[in-house]
């Protein structure tokens, strides 16, 4: 009892001077410190002020002239027909660029995972374009998917296949922003699936193969099924990666042609800094978060049903 006093008695600077003076924690928050700054000034308070903008009329360049207008930027926000074709047009890439890209970068890691001769190379190959700038990459295909003097019309053309003129064409400038990002990405998503193909135990599959289960029956019905786990941290980390695509479409198509290739983040951009409507793109920002959310949720909610469903 008497030592309880004494712990309330003494104050509260007394037990920070002392919980601080312990070198390890002091070097600790100390490390900590840059991140936690970084956070504040590039996270917590531009996410901050974005929901404070989107409640205004901000176009003017100080708060002074920026009024308060309640609920008008969302209800204008409803009907804005180029805003939502943008948020149709990377629904769009989400649904082509998720399932294709996990399922390329899978096809990798199956190879990637067998012991063969020089396998590490091939490994750090692959990841390469992961680390190289989102800018230089898109410059390199813009390049290469030239109409006139692109290597990949010219390889086509020895397939009897007439020049396409990629990120020209309405129907092909999003397919092809699709497949540099699948390129891309490839080694990091890699990365991921070798992670969860070598935590798989050897001895289930030579079990499998004693059964008299063959290479495709061992992938259908081992593989995928114990690499559930992965495939989910996949699925959600794309659709939220997806639904931000901004530099490929920055560099390769300025959202045309005919706004075919105009995304939500893009169009948020074009909103701000050129039109610098910032109250209306900071609620266009908290919409485009919202519908993520959801989408998350909706994931979430069905890996949750499928457990039940398997344990029941």
């Amino acid at each position: 009892m008497a030592q309880m006093t004494a712990v309330r008695a003494e104050s509260a600077p007394g037990l920070w001077r002392r919980f601080w003076s312990r070198s390890n924690e002091r070097a600790g928050y100390l490390f900590i410190l840059p991140s936690l700054i970084h956070i504040l000034a590039f996270l917590f308070i531009p996410l901050v002020l974005s929901f404070f903008l989107s409640f205004r009329d901000w176009t003017r360049p100080t708060f002074s002239d920026a009024p308060y207008i309640g609920l008008e930027n969302y209800e204008f926000l409803m009907g804005d027909r180029r805003f939502w074709q943008s948020m149709g047009n990377s629904a769009y890439y989400t649904a082509l660029s998720v399932p294709l890209g996990m399922a390329f970068s899978l096809a990798i890691a199956l190879v990637m995972n067998q012991k063969l001769r020089g396998v590490y190379l091939f490994r750090t190959l692959f990841f390469m374009p992961v680390v190289s700038s989102w800018v230089a990459v898109s410059i390199i295909w813009l390049t290469l998917l030239d109409p006139n003097v692109g290597i990949v019309n010219y390889v086509l053309g020895w397939f009897g296949i007439q020049p396409i003129n990629w990120l020209g064409d309405p129907r092909s400038a999003m397919p092809a922003i699709v497949l540099i990002s699948i390129w891309k990405s490839a080694g990091f998503n890699m990365v991921i699936w070798l992670a969860g193909l070598q935590a798989i135990p050897q001895e289930l599959y030579e079990a499998a193969a004693i059964d008299g289960a063959n290479r495709l029956q061992s992938f259908r019905f081992l593989t995928l099924p114990l690499l559930a786990p992965t495939s989910f941290f996949m699925a959600v980390t794309g659709v939220i990666g997806s639904f931000q695509v901004f530099t490929p479409v920055y560099v390769l198509t300025r959202g045309g042609p005919l706004d075919s290739t105009n995304t939500a983040v893009f169009h948020i951009y074009r909103r701000a800094f050129q039109e610098f409507d910032f109250g209306y793109a900071s609620a266009q920002s908290w919409v485009l978060f919202g519908v993520i959310f959801i989408a998350t949720l909706i994931q979430l909610f069905y890996v949750r049903r499928r457990r039940e469903e398997i344990q029941f």
